[in-house]
């Protein structure tokens, strides 16, 4: 029987919490790409802090799972960068500690959004066999988690394939209204419910290539809406 390790509602999921009256930092206070003046309200997260988060979250992972054979699951396309950064942490610590983490990485992809706003039907690309994963203790790696139903459907999926545990790493988990019990086991931020992109979350394709974690602005979403 697969172990599923999710966190209960109630229980603090050890994120970084930021609170709804955040403003955010000030867009001057930091270098951005200009073709995104004026589509950008705040900078939530500076881009510094989302690697320092990293490497703490890299150290929990390897203490929970040192010298345990894992299956890195990327999903596809927001969670890259936090993929990357996260692995490359745990590579470091594997190559600089007395422990280790042997890992390999399947890459998914999910599409659950239309402009702003969840779309009912969740596209799941790249998972139709991931029968290799029976057996094997599976590391989902997400970079946001809002009411929870799609990492839901992830993980009902992911577990028809049996694999031996599943853990989840989100950087971000959004306080929405009627979220499901589905917590990350790791998580970098808890942060309002407030349609945010960088660090390879975008919004219809466009704010990948900004470092930081930024709230989006009106504007800008009218600018890039399809």
């Amino acid at each position: 029987m697969t172990e599923v390790a999710e966190q209960s509602k109630g229980r603090r999921s050890g994120g970084i919490v930021i609170a709804d009256d955040w403003p955010g930092y000030s867009l001057d206070l930091f270098s951005y790409p200009a073709h995104y003046c004026g589509d950008l309200e705040c900078v939530i997260v500076p881009h510094g802090l989302i690697k320092d988060r990293i490497e703490r979250l890299a150290r929990n992972i390897m203490h929970d799972l040192g010298d345990h054979d894992i299956v890195v699951l990327c999903v596809l396309k927001g969670g890259y960068q936090f993929c990357a950064d996260l692995v490359d942490e745990i590579k470091a610590l594997s190559c600089s500690s007395d422990r280790t983490i042997p890992m390999r990485v399947h890459f998914i992809r999910l599409k659950s959004y239309m402009n702003d706003k969840s779309m009912e039907n969740l596209e799941i690309v790249g998972a139709e066999d991931l029968s290799f994963l029976s057996g094997k203790n599976v590391l989902i790696v997400e970079a946001i988690v809002g009411t929870g139903k799609t990492m839901r459907t992830l993980l009902d999926h992911v577990e028809a394939f049996r694999p031996k545990m599943i853990k989840v790493a989100g950087l971000l988990v959004k306080r929405v209204p009627h979220s499901s019990p589905c917590v990350p086991n790791y998580v970098g931020f808890e942060i309002p419910d407030r349609f945010v992109v960088g660090y390879a979350l975008d919004y219809n394709e466009y704010f990948r290539d900004l470092n930081h974690i930024c709230v989006i602005s009106e504007s800008g979403k009218m600018k890039y809406r399809i």
